[in-house]
């Protein structure tokens, strides 16, 4: 009576977009151009795999693009921003504190008058569009599981996939993050209220936090699967999954889809 986990694997979808962020901005870039926008903007933090597939994807599809980064900018680059100016993004520290603004109506106006008229994709990349494209993530292949597992940074992927989910099937979120605001993010996306649950207890701390069990466990995952897993998404949730099935949360003979969104960076 064994549980059947497999692993989905949307870090192979582009060689540059990586999982996750291709769904997330496929119809937002679309929107971008049948606006006549010229260049996209975002925002993200120094190491964002949002800003690295932003740039990637916008040069693509010929949008020039803007990243606005929390925090100062110095001369030595971390391969994140290397990589998302030499894909043609321009880079703009702000301070943490005017990085609280983004969401702000005055803020952007002051953003515009700077940079000209944009395309705004949010930090993330969670908006309408990109639901609608994290809701193509689950094909009818995938309707043979019992569970459908996805990590969970802004709640977009996961929206997506419980617009998606047939009504035989449970989905489980892993927050990255720690606290508990997420419910009322999935909320204003989610259609349907009652097929799925966000498990916490495996955040390791918070986001970014990890353990040295944690990174023994992702080498050893990776010895014997030859997956790589990142330590800040989808690692927790791989060791979240293989956790509670050793302690028998599954019934037995489920079938589990584990969802890799990616995050690697191009590797």
């Amino acid at each position: 009576k064994q549980v059947v986990l497999q692993v989905l694997r949307l870090d192979q979808v582009h060689p540059k977009v990586s999982g996750n962020k291709f769904f997330k901005l496929q119809y937002n870039l679309k929107e971008a151009l049948t606006q006549n926008h010229h260049q996209v903007l975002t925002f993200g933090g120094a190491y964002s795999n949002h800003i690295y597939a932003t740039a990637a994807a916008a040069r693509e599809v010929g949008l020039a693009s803007m990243g606005i980064i929390r925090g100062e900018l110095n001369d030595a680059e971390n391969p994140t921003l290397a990589f998302a100016r030499a894909a043609g993004m321009t880079l703009y520290g702000i301070t943490r504190e005017h990085y609280r603004e983004k969401t702000q109506t005055e803020f952007l106006e002051k953003l515009r008058k700077q940079f000209g008229d944009f395309y705004l994709i949010p930090e993330g990349g969670t908006n309408e569009l990109a639901i609608k494209g994290c809701e193509e993530i689950l094909t009818t292949e995938d309707s043979q599981f019992d569970y459908i597992c996805s990590c969970v940074g802004t709640g977009g992927t996961i929206s997506g996939i419980i617009n998606k989910a047939k009504d035989h099937q449970k989905v489980l979120g892993f927050p990255a993050l720690k606290g508990y605001f997420l419910e009322n993010e999935i909320l204003k996306h989610a259609k349907k209220q009652e097929n799925w649950e966000l498990i916490k207890e495996y955040h390791f701390g918070g986001y970014g936090k990890v353990s040295e069990e944690l990174i023994d466990f992702l080498n050893g995952f990776y010895q014997e699967t030859k997956i790589p897993l990142d330590p800040v998404y989808t690692g927790k949730m791989i060791f979240g999954i293989i956790d509670l099935i050793q302690n028998n949360h599954f019934p037995p003979n489920s079938k589990i889809l584990a969802i890799h969104t990616g995050g690697l960076q191009g590797k």
